[in-house]
Protein backbone atom coordinates (compact mmCIF):
# COMPACT_ATOMS: atom_id res chain seq x y z
CA UNK A 1 0.00 0.00 0.00
CA UNK A 2 2.94 2.49 1.14
CA UNK A 3 4.38 1.80 -2.18
CA UNK A 4 1.40 2.53 -4.23
CA UNK A 5 0.69 5.83 -2.62
CA UNK A 6 4.37 6.40 -3.53
CA UNK A 7 4.14 5.35 -7.29
CA UNK A 8 0.65 7.99 -7.13
CA UNK A 9 2.70 10.98 -5.87
CA UNK A 10 5.44 10.40 -7.86
CA UNK A 11 3.11 10.55 -11.02
CA UNK A 12 1.54 13.28 -9.66
CA UNK A 13 4.80 15.17 -9.24
CA UNK A 14 5.57 14.16 -13.30
CA UNK A 15 2.74 15.68 -14.20
CA UNK A 16 3.37 19.07 -12.33
CA UNK A 17 6.72 18.78 -13.74
CA UNK A 18 5.70 18.59 -17.14
CA UNK A 19 2.79 21.41 -17.22
CA UNK A 20 5.03 23.37 -15.69
CA UNK A 21 7.42 22.97 -18.96
CA UNK A 22 4.51 22.72 -20.86
CA UNK A 23 4.03 26.32 -19.94
CA UNK A 24 7.66 27.33 -21.12
CA UNK A 25 7.00 26.32 -24.72
CA UNK A 26 4.87 27.91 -27.69
CA UNK A 27 2.22 26.29 -29.47
CA UNK A 28 1.95 26.19 -33.61
CA UNK A 29 0.25 28.98 -33.48
CA UNK A 30 2.63 31.16 -31.49
CA UNK A 31 5.39 29.99 -33.37
CA UNK A 32 4.51 30.92 -36.71
CA UNK A 33 3.25 34.26 -35.45
CA UNK A 34 7.20 34.85 -34.07
CA UNK A 35 8.58 33.32 -37.61
CA UNK A 36 6.38 35.48 -39.42
CA UNK A 37 7.79 38.63 -37.29
CA UNK A 38 10.98 37.36 -37.40
CA UNK A 39 11.03 37.47 -41.22
CA UNK A 40 9.72 40.88 -41.19
CA UNK A 41 12.13 42.74 -38.90
CA UNK A 42 15.23 40.80 -40.98
CA UNK A 43 13.32 42.44 -44.24
CA UNK A 44 13.39 46.33 -42.42
CA UNK A 45 16.54 45.89 -40.65
CA UNK A 46 18.26 44.77 -44.34
CA UNK A 47 15.56 47.66 -46.31
CA UNK A 48 16.94 50.43 -44.51
CA UNK A 49 20.38 49.56 -44.55
CA UNK A 50 20.37 49.84 -47.95
CA UNK A 51 17.97 53.11 -48.14
CA UNK A 52 21.15 54.52 -45.97
CA UNK A 53 23.60 53.50 -48.48
CA UNK A 54 21.72 55.25 -51.01
CA UNK A 55 20.89 58.46 -49.14
CA UNK A 56 22.99 61.30 -49.40
CA UNK A 57 21.26 63.74 -46.93
CA UNK A 58 22.58 63.41 -43.69
CA UNK A 59 19.67 63.64 -42.29
CA UNK A 60 17.75 61.37 -44.05
CA UNK A 61 20.82 58.55 -43.89
CA UNK A 62 20.75 58.72 -39.92
CA UNK A 63 17.24 58.60 -39.96
CA UNK A 64 17.38 55.30 -41.99
CA UNK A 65 20.27 54.14 -39.99
CA UNK A 66 18.35 54.29 -36.98
CA UNK A 67 15.20 52.49 -38.17
CA UNK A 68 17.91 49.40 -39.64
CA UNK A 69 19.18 49.21 -35.91
CA UNK A 70 16.00 49.32 -34.20
CA UNK A 71 14.90 46.47 -36.70
CA UNK A 72 18.15 44.94 -35.81
CA UNK A 73 17.24 45.50 -32.31
CA UNK A 74 13.04 44.25 -32.55
CA UNK A 75 15.26 40.80 -34.45
CA UNK A 76 17.36 40.37 -31.73
CA UNK A 77 14.49 40.11 -29.30
CA UNK A 78 12.44 38.00 -30.99
CA UNK A 79 15.05 35.65 -31.23
CA UNK A 80 15.80 35.71 -27.29
CA UNK A 81 12.57 35.09 -26.26
CA UNK A 82 11.69 32.63 -29.24
CA UNK A 83 14.67 30.52 -27.37
CA UNK A 84 14.02 31.03 -23.76
CA UNK A 85 10.79 29.25 -24.68
CA UNK A 86 12.69 25.81 -26.36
Amino acid sequence: MQQNMNNQNMNQNQQGMNNQQGNMQLDSNNLKILEDQLGYESLMNKKFSTYANYCTDTQLKNLCQEAAQKHKQHYNELLNYLNSHQ
